[in-house]
């Protein structure tokens, strides 16, 4: 559901010059080699074989299975950290995309994307995102390596069927969950593509969306003339390689900045984003030592031992509270830009997308940095290696737990600056823009204020 603008003013981002990476002869003939992506993807299917091979056929135990510290110790808490850096880069080498266009090379029909996925995509991704959430804790996906590898699989079935029946990449656009979790972080990101707006008004060969006879067209359904957002941009480099005026351009910018100035914003993306925020909460209450006694209290309440129940319950709760809270902002917010509740929560909510991101980032840390060397252990037992008696962190707690308050305190301020930004890229009274941003700069603090608090409780092991 896409909003309008109304008037008081459009979001302008200001036209400043704008560094362009491809300026670098090196770097542009990588990009430009028919090699690239290539040459990452082949790699990264390897060892995702490897990886579902270890968790469906390897131990039972997922202390000892590599496939489990390779995916839930190692790649799931590196994996927002490359959102930040790179964008969607991780789309363009994922596994499933790679797996996704060969099948849809030798065997695709290429069919028109259906409009009920164009129009309800973003929902059957923040619907699929939270099911796998809410699975994963009810039925202990992470802990049991044939769980971990029977998800993998499900979702290589569904990738396998969406590129044998539609064009492109259609589950990376419309159905993938990590999708959505990609797009709503790399606008946070700190690379832009982007194209010359003087050298797109003189062509006629739109080769950048639609290919030419040597090389695709953009894969995930973008038009870079028009593109205002990296959110569905995964930096594949298709556009760079087929444009024929060189009109492409790879920046960098500040973190964030992709935030500021969304021309349409979207109700289910800001859904998302604060749905996000529920999620780590859940991950870091059921991670908590005290997890146990809160769980005997809340089977007490309810009068059930069920953990199918009583799990549901901290989950709905979890994820209510701050979408509830974001609704509540949004109301403060319309009192003063007379704006509806709707649309304040559409707009804003692209603010919390940074405190999501770090909160995402800290809780993750703790398992890279505590449990990392389990990865090193677990690729070592393929060998007939044991390392059973070795700790497996890198560095001791009270780092991990620094380094995860530094986290919240930059997502916090990030979040705080975007939501001004925003604010006063729509509106022009002084007023307006003030009591716009204001309830948002209490919503960050207070989500900020109960993220650093889990933190500061000791967090079980899960390897």
């Amino acid at each position: 559901m896409s909003l309008a603008k109304m008037p008081d003013q459009h979001p302008q981002r200001p036209e400043t010059p704008r560094k362009n990476l491809l300026e670098n002869k090196a770097l542009k003939a990588i990009l430009k080699s028919r090699w690239f992506p290539g040459i990452i993807q082949i790699p990264v299917l390897l060892v995702f074989t490897l990886i579902v091979f270890e968790l469906v056929a390897g131990p039972s135990a997922a202390h000892d299975n590599f496939g489990t510290a390779g995916t839930w110790v190692l790649w799931w808490p590196i994996i927002p950290i490359a959102f930040v850096l790179l964008g969607r880069f991780w789309c363009a080498i994922c596994p499933f995309g790679t797996v996704s266009d060969w099948v849809q090379k030798f065997v695709g029909n290429n069919r028109p994307v259906p409009k009920f996925l164009r129009k309800y995509g973003i929902w059957i991704i923040d619907l699929t995102f939270i099911l796998i959430t809410w699975s994963d804790h009810t039925f202990g996906v992470v802990e049991n390596p044939r769980g971990s590898g029977f998800l993998l699989l499900l979702i290589t079935t569904g990738v396998i069927a969406s590129g044998a029946f539609f064009e492109r990449r259609t589950w990376c656009r419309y159905l993938c969950f990590l999708g959505g979790l990609s797009g709503n972080y790399s606008r946070s990101g700190a690379l832009e593509l982007h194209a010359t707006p003087e050298k797109c008004a003189k062509c006629t060969t739109q080769s950048c969306y639609k290919g030419n006879g040597k090389q695709a067209g953009c894969p995930m359904f973008v038009f870079p003339r028009t593109m205002d957002s990296m959110a569905s941009c995964n930096l594949c480099t298709n556009c760079i390689k087929a444009c024929p005026n060189d009109s492409i351009q790879l920046s960098p910018r500040i973190p964030t900045q992709g935030l500021w100035f969304i021309r349409k914003p979207k109700f289910e993306e800001s859904f998302l984003a604060i749905i996000i925020m529920g999620i780590v909460f859940v991950q870091n209450i059921t991670m908590l030592k005290v997890w146990e006694e809160i769980l005997k209290k809340l089977e007490n309440f309810v009068g059930t031992t069920n953990y199918f129940v009583t799990f549901t319950i901290t989950f709905i709760i979890a994820m209510a509270l701050p979408v509830l809270a974001l609704f509540a902002s949004s109301y403060a917010s319309k009192l003063a830009n007379k704006r509806s509740t709707i649309e304040n929560f559409a707009r804003f909510g692209y603010a919390l997308i940074p405190l999501d991101l770090a909160g995402h980032i800290a809780h993750n840390l703790f398992h890279l940095l505590a449990e990392g060397k389990s990865v090193i252990f677990t690729f070592m037992g393929l060998f007939g290696m044991q390392m059973h008696e070795q700790s497996t962190a890198f560095v001791s707690d009270s780092t991990i737990q620094i380094l995860q308050f530094v986290l919240i305190a930059l997502g916090m301020f990030g979040s705080i600056y975007t939501a001004y930004k925003i604010s006063k890229s729509n509106f022009e009274a002084e007023g307006k823009i003030i009591g716009s941003f204001i309830p948002f700069v209490v919503l960050s603090l207070v989500l900020a204020a109960a993220n650093i608090y889990l933190f500061m409780l000791p967090m079980a092991m899960r390897m």
